[in-house]
Order: C-alpha cells, then structure tokens, then sequence
C-alpha cells in the first residue's frame, strides 16, 4: 500500500465525544488532513460497532481515505471495509489474511523486530509500532525506543507506523525512524478544534 496514505492515521476513542457523534469527530479529522482512519471501540456491543461502521465507511468513501476495523473481522466483513487492524492479542494475520482475501488491508501491531518479520511474512500490509510514549488510550501498553522503531523500519519492506502518545509536542523526536506516518487517538479526538487539530499533525509529518 502507498506509503503517504499513513501519514496521518486517525483513531477513533469515544471517550471524548461531548456530545458529538463519532462520524461529526472523523469528519472533522478528515477535514484537517487525516489520511487513513481505524475504528477502534473496545468497549461497543457488536450492534453498536455495526452502525458506527457503516456510518465511518461511507464517510470515508466520500473523502477517498482507507477505513479498517480494529480486531473484529466478521465486522469488517460485514460492511465491506477496506481491511482490519490486529493486535498480537487479536486475530492472527495469517488468520485475518485468509477470511478478508488478497484485496482488502490488514495491519498488525508488533514491538519487535521479530514480530514485524512475520506479520510481513503472513500478509500484512503494514505495521503499527509502539507505544512510543505514554498513552492515555493504553496506560498499560509497554513502550518500545526509537532504536527499536527504527531497526523494525529497516527490517521489514512494509511501511511503518508509529503509535502511543504522539503528539504535537514529541511527533518530530520520530523524523529520521523511516516510519511512514503517526496513529494518534486523544492528539486528534480529545481536542477541543479537531480539524485544526488535524491539519498542525498533519504539517508536522512532513518532517518525518
């Protein structure tokens, strides 16, 4: 896949909705330059999950920008998404490979040099690494170096993408790890002006 539509990868978190619907937050995201987007509620039944994404894949049809599901593949599958995100604790990709076929995306996360290799090796078409700094939307997730980014960059064909706790303050600390682009979720959706948000990110990557 082209490396430029991860640039900015947008991840949805409904813990800051304030009153807006989540399709009103992607939206104003999209606005402001994010290029890719995941829907990613953990916390949603299977229903709920089913009508958000249906909203969120047209809306990302009409701006032209890849739409996956995190984890669950019988909901991507079910409105046609372009693809889904796995976890080292989710699906396996060979797994996630095989039910979405050749023509659909799915990434995986991987904190090793090792764990890159194979989910490159079992179909995937990119990589989400990190986290890279503290995260509010994974307090408990293990961080990895930049060195560790950097040799995962080098070692797989695939792109990469940094994940956890980038914000405007550390995204340009990333520039010179070969990542292809940053996933943020509370830099872009626990914001007060999304879009401006999205569009000082998305300026920012263009350091990387």
């Amino acid at each position: 896949m082209k490396r430029e539509t991860l640039r900015l990868y947008a991840v949805t978190d409904q813990s800051w909705l304030g009153g807006n619907s989540l399709s009103w937050q992607v939206e104003q995201a999209l606005r402001g330059g994010a290029s890719f987007v995941q829907l990613r509620e953990k916390n949603l039944d299977d229903e709920s999950m089913l009508a958000e994404a249906r909203e969120l894949k047209t809306l990302c049809e009409t701006w032209d920008v890849p739409f996956v599901i995190n984890d669950r593949v019988h909901i991507a599958l079910a409105v046609d998404a372009d693809g889904v995100h796995v976890g080292q604790e989710d699906m396996a990709v060979r797994e996630a490979r095989q039910l979405l076929g050749p023509g659909k995306i799915v990434g995986a996360t991987c904190k090793t040099v090792e764990q890159a290799l194979q989910a490159q090796a079992d179909g995937a078409d990119y990589i989400g690494s990190g986290a890279m700094f503290p995260s509010i939307a994974k307090p408990d997730a293990a961080d990895i170096s930049r060195e560790t980014l950097r040799e995962i960059c080098a070692a797989v064909e695939i792109p990469v993408v940094a994940i956890g706790g980038i914000s405007e303050e550390n995204l340009t600390s990333l520039a010179g790890t070969g990542i292809a682009g940053v996933a943020v979720v509370s830099a872009l959706f626990a914001q007060r002006d999304i879009e401006t948000a999205a569009r000082r990110l998305r300026a920012l990557t263009e350091t990387l």
